[in-house]
């Protein structure tokens, strides 16, 4: 019997954001929970607070309360993958064009990439690193931040806070 495919997350995402998180893509079991970074081990939430983003460590199912601190989460490509290098360059030059749109009709104050790779072929700037980018995406300011995915193992949960901080610190100066 064949599966159902996996629905695609709906962006979290409202006018005004300090800070749009862009992941690659959804995970499986992020697709199958209905919640973004869901898979235990990811370190997005743990690096949100430690980085002073949030007040408290959220899970999850929270991520839906995101918006209160300022936050939204959206991805690249909506196809839900076991691995984000299942994804085609097509699917994530497509999801970057949309993302442009989104961008624009949000306007948040920084559009945080979540996966320096990803971001290298969605948008082809092959020679990108983490932090600040001189482009932009959809007329706002882009800062990029390592996978946090349990699989990045280049960065420690303290590498992460430090990035993440330098990132909110930008934010809060625009």
């Amino acid at each position: 019997m064949a599966r159902e495919p996996l629905e695609p997350l709906a962006p979290i995402i409202a006018p005004g954001l300090k800070v749009l998180f862009v992941g690659i893509n959804p995970g499986l079991l992020s697709a199958a929970t209905g919640h973004n970074f869901a898979r235990p081990g990811n370190r997005f939430y743990p690096a949100l607070h430690a980085s002073g983003f949030t007040p408290h460590l959220l899970t999850p199912e929270e991520d839906v309360t995101l918006p209160r601190y300022g936050l939204g989460i959206t991805n690249i490509a909506p196809r839900p993958t076991r691995a984000a290098s299942e994804l085609t360059t097509a699917e994530l030059r497509t999801g970057a064009a949309t993302l442009a749109e989104r961008v624009r009709t949000y306007a948040p104050k920084l559009v945080a990439i979540v996966g320096v790779t990803a971001y290298r072929t969605a948008f082809e700037h092959p020679k990108a690193t983490l932090g600040l980018q001189p482009e932009t995406i959809g007329g706002r300011p882009v800062w990029i931040l390592p996978n946090t995915s349990g699989l990045n193992a280049h960065h420690r949960p303290q590498d992460f806070a430090r990035l993440f901080r330098e990132a909110r610190e930008h934010a809060e100066t625009l």
